[in-house]
């Protein structure tokens, strides 16, 4: 396909941009290394705020970072519902037979636009989707944190929306994204699915972006496990092997579940008066806690910050993973499987 871009003749598929955000501060940088990637520009970026009550002056920075790109920027807002209803918002937008999203902490590489625009000419007419090479930086100097090993294996994920190029034909057959899915979690995976389910292909292209580790404080693995709702919603759409079919990590939900009643189960005996019984329930739970815990340990730097963050979140992390997998499995109780609705 022939097509102008700015004073220049440039070949292949149109494409479009669209970058979901919170204003957080990775934003400008994000932009940035958009405007700086060498080869055809995109035809349309759209910028959708997803913060509930929104401060436009927060983008003004961000935008000015874009150049020449920001005449060709719209900037939407989708009421603070998530990655997923801010990615249907900016769907809605386009017009482009491509659009590819990119997460707004992430920096594409040099030549983005050239080896975006080579994915898509290389795509098969079945062909859905093409996701972008994710490069995650860790420290040289010592082991990473179980937070830095956690974002480095996004290096390793499927069909992460951090950077990844859909058909626009493709999205519109499946709906687009599931906003049932209102964290960034799980909806990119279950997407994925359902675009496979509908006969398409997705391939992994030739471009890279870099995914620093943002900061975090120390309950954010603990916030995380309100991940463990969004696979109670996966399992209701996509049965009980969609782990094998998203090639995702099982995780650890079966021995939280596990500890988590070993728990509960000393409480209860220790309140009946059975004491002998109660114990080797608590024995149960503190070796569960203890190998849980190591687990996270052992492959991280064991500075005292470290193991004292991971020690207070292994005991949290079991009840925690629990109560959020059972409300989200009562919550999703009647959702109907993929393949019901798409009949």
């Amino acid at each position: 396909m022939t097509r102008t871009d700015g004073r220049t003749t440039v070949t292949g598929p149109a494409y479009a941009v669209v970058v979901p955000t919170l204003a957080r501060g990775t934003l400008a940088d994000c932009l940035a290394a958009l405007a700086a990637a060498t080869g055809p520009r995109p035809d349309e970026i759209v910028l959708v705020d997803d913060r509930p009550e929104p401060e436009p002056d927060a983008l003004e920075h961000p935008l000015s970072t874009l150049g020449d790109l920001r005449a060709r920027t719209t900037v939407l807002t989708s009421g603070g519902r998530g990655p997923a209803a801010a990615r249907n918002t900016g769907l809605r937008a386009v017009t482009a037979p491509w659009v590819a999203f990119l997460d707004d902490d992430v920096q594409v590489g040099p030549h983005w636009c050239d080896q975006l625009t080579q994915d898509l000419a290389e795509a098969s007419p079945d062909t859905g989707a093409v996701q972008g090479v994710i490069a995650v930086p860790l420290p040289g100097e010592r082991r990473p944190t179980d937070w830095e090993r956690g974002t480095a294996g996004l290096a390793r994920a499927r069909w992460i929306t951090a950077d990844m190029a859909y058909r626009t034909d493709a999205l519109e057959q499946v709906a687009g994204f599931d906003e049932r899915f209102t964290r960034a979690f799980r909806e990119d995976a279950d997407l994925a699915l359902r675009v496979l389910d509908a006969g398409w292909r997705i391939r992994r292209g030739r471009r890279t972006t870099r995914h620093p580790v943002r900061p975090a404080d120390r309950w954010v693995s603990l916030r995380a496990q309100r991940g463990n709702a969004d696979d109670a919603l996966m399992l209701r759409l996509h049965g009980p092997d969609w782990w094998q079919k998203a090639v995702a990590p099982r995780g650890r939900i079966r021995s939280h579940l596990a500890v988590t009643a070993a728990a509960v189960a000393a409480c209860a005996l220790a309140a009946a008066g059975r004491p002998r019984a109660a114990a080797v329930a608590g024995l149960g739970w503190a070796a569960g806690t203890a190998e849980f815990a190591w687990a996270r340990i052992a492959p991280g730097p064991r500075t005292r910050e470290e193991v004292t963050t991971i020690v207070v979140t292994s005991v949290l992390i079991p009840p925690a993973a629990t109560w959020h997998r059972l409300t989200g499995l009562w919550r999703h109780r009647d959702a109907p499987a993929w393949r019901e609705v798409a009949a």
